[in-house]
């Protein structure tokens, strides 16, 4: 779909952002048709171009993270650097940084300058702790941000140490955020008649407010949620189990209808009809006599068999999928969760899918994350620098 049909098309958005949080909030954007213009020091550009797998020096995640956007290099200590800068920012609608709060303010881009400078932008500010508050100052990544909101303390089995979900999590729910602010902005600015204003997205805090009943659980009650592996402690019967055939398999049973077609399927008729069992606090008292029940029967047979028999009886369940099980998956497939495009020497490679589905003006993939650079001259030059003014930012080191 040509980028002019697209929901955010007319839209430009700055990205001041490396590894994770900024790129991935500006990625969202670029998906949907805002022009993304990505910001990157001259010296090496953003550190995720050499994060986890490469391919020929370039990370796979590099690809995926900078899609749709141009890359432009630009050495911000350099006051012709700086200077650019500042015209881009005079007429984009957004502003996405992740430094540490005051790094912008030292290079005099504070909001007061921003603002003044154009009044209609939305300056999206995603830190590990936000602009305000003691800790402002102290650097946090996501895993900091896990660990602070509340998502470690819970996550692992009640006899061992926290664990990590095996993403950095915290990183891209702050971006979600960070989307979610600058879009609720951008509908102030122009259906309200609004001003442009800072979107302040603390990890923690992103983290934080996805921490369900946490807070008045332990306010009410004094109940501090722990660890408890893969089951879900007032929610039953919610749990993986291990087939056979030495496989995994999440059976979500929780629902009292969903319960009871659950236990007819597996010869419990006692337990479907048991009075106690009909409402989810009575089986949750007794939620380890049903865990043994039901492991017991997914120990019975394969995990295909299993699967077989709960879909037939609508019981939510699924295998634990491996990115080698998404990729034959019929479901993965008839959604196009998997877009086909090409490296810088055309080799041939699958990138995730856009979401969310939009039925009328759907994201795309225009073009994989670009090498470091390859926009700077075209930005420049609808800036107005010709070519021999541009050759002179490059010799004094400026881009």
């Amino acid at each position: 779909m040509p980028l002019a049909s697209k929901p955010l098309s007319g839209l430009k958005v700055v990205e001041l952002g490396t590894l994770i949080a900024g790129p991935f909030a500006a990625r969202i954007c670029a998906e949907f048709g805002a022009q993304v213009i990505k910001v990157e020091s001259p010296d090496g550009g953003d550190p995720l171009r050499k994060w986890r797998k490469l391919y020929e020096g370039t990370s796979l995640w590099w690809f995926v993270q900078a899609r749709n956007k141009k890359s432009l290099t630009l050495n911000l200590k350099h006051p012709e650097g700086l200077s650019i800068l500042k015209a881009l920012l005079a007429d984009a609608d957004i502003l996405i940084e992740n430094f540490r709060p005051g790094v912008l303010e030292k290079l005099g881009l504070g909001w007061d300058v921003l603002q003044a400078l154009n009044p209609k932008l939305v300056m999206v500010r995603l830190s590990g702790f936000g602009q305000t508050g003691p800790m402002k100052d102290q650097p946090g990544f996501g895993a900091v941000g896990e660990s602070m909101g509340g998502l470690r303390y819970i996550t692992g089995f009640e006899d061992r140490p926290p664990v990590r979900t095996g993403i950095s999590i915290g990183d891209s729910i702050a971006a979600l955020w960070g989307v979610i602010g600058a879009l609720m902005a951008l509908r102030h600015r122009e259906v309200n008649g609004g001003k442009g204003q800072v979107v302040d997205v603390a990890l923690y805090e992103a983290i934080f407010a996805m921490m369900e009943s946490m807070v008045p659980e332990f306010d009410v009650f004094g109940f501090i949620r722990e660890r408890t592996g893969n089951i879900m402690p007032g929610i039953t019967p919610s749990s993986i189990h291990t087939s056979q055939d030495g496989k995994h398999v999440q059976i979500g049973a929780n629902g009292d209808a969903i319960f009871k077609r659950f236990m007819l399927i597996i010869g419990r008729e006692d337990l479907a009809n048991d009075p106690q069992l009909t409402s989810n606090d009575g089986r949750d008292e007794r939620r380890d006599e049903l865990y043994g029940v039901i492991d017991r029967w997914v120990a019975s047979q394969s995990l295909e068999r299993v699967l077989e028999q709960l879909s037939a009886a609508q019981v939510p369940a699924s295998r634990i999928f491996s990115a080698e099980d998404m990729f034959s998956d019929p479901q993965f497939l008839a959604r196009e969760m998997f877009l086909q495009a090409k490296l810088p020497d055309g080799k041939a490679f699958k990138m995730p899918g856009i979401v969310p589905k939009l039925s009328d003006t759907p994201g795309s993939a225009e073009w994989v994350g670009p090498e470091l650079g390859a926009h700077t001259h075209e930005i420049l030059s609808d800036l107005g620098f010709d070519a021999s003014a541009i050759a002179h930012l490059k010799l004094t080191g400026a881009i």
